[in-house]
């Protein structure tokens, strides 16, 4: 008896840019597991078929590490390579308002339930996973496969804010959680209970094959 398949989910991987790797202009950064947590993900979305992959690229003005035309602009080459199944993209923080409509992108394919890794945490992850919600969608958003930059602004009174990407990450987690616009999990938890499903169904489906007759039946 073959194994229900669970409801497709979209991996979304925003902005895995070469630009980012840039520090001198975006200055410290947190969590240094977050492209391996990524390219971890990719490989348990590609080996077990839990759902299309999305890739995202951010186009910034001409001058931005991420300008089109400049190596900075380009995904890095486990994104690049990870056979994803549509590219959007983008020149605002979120991916729901990039090239193609990733709304719509996933409407047609009846996906109500996304993922959304990458860079940067507190900025396109963010927007994107508030949007995302907002549009109705179930949102998980693995912390630790984000990252993001200190930020130094100036607030209306004048006085100067500092906050590490380390407390933006926090914070990200904290507005995600606390607005209920997305689910935080883990890497780990995420591929625990998502990846071992659509390995459990893979499993299913090889043994159906291996008890089918010459004619493709199955034996009983």
């Amino acid at each position: 008896m073959n194994a229900p398949r669970p409801a497709p989910q979209a991996l979304v991987v925003i902005d895995v840019q070469e630009g980012f790797d840039q520090t001198d202009h975006w200055g410290p950064t947190a969590n240094p597991q977050c492209e391996h947590n990524i390219a971890r993900l990719i490989d348990c979305w590609r080996d077990t078929r839990r759902g299309p992959i999305v890739a995202v690229r951010h186009d910034s003005a001409a001058g931005s590490p991420l300008a089109p035309g400049t190596r900075g602009n380009e995904l890095k080459a486990f994104v690049a390579e990870s056979g994803y199944d549509v590219l959007v993209t983008k020149q605002v923080n979120s991916a729901f308002l990039g090239t193609p409509d990733l709304r719509a992108w996933l409407d047609d394919r009846a996906i109500s339930d996304i993922v959304l890794c990458g860079i940067q945490t507190n900025m396109c992850v963010e927007t994107t996973a508030r949007m995302g919600g907002n549009l109705g969608f179930r949102v998980s958003v693995p912390l630790d496969a984000t990252r993001t930059f200190d930020l130094v602004t100036t607030l209306p009174d004048g006085s100067e804010i500092q906050m590490t990407a380390t407390d933006l990450m926090r914070a990200t987690a904290a507005n995600l959680r606390g607005g209920r616009f997305a689910v935080v999990v883990a890497t780990a938890d995420l591929l625990r209970s998502s990846c071992a499903e659509s390995q459990e169904l893979a499993r299913h489906r090889s043994r159906d094959e291996n008890h089918a007759d010459p004619d493709g039946s199955r034996l009983a």
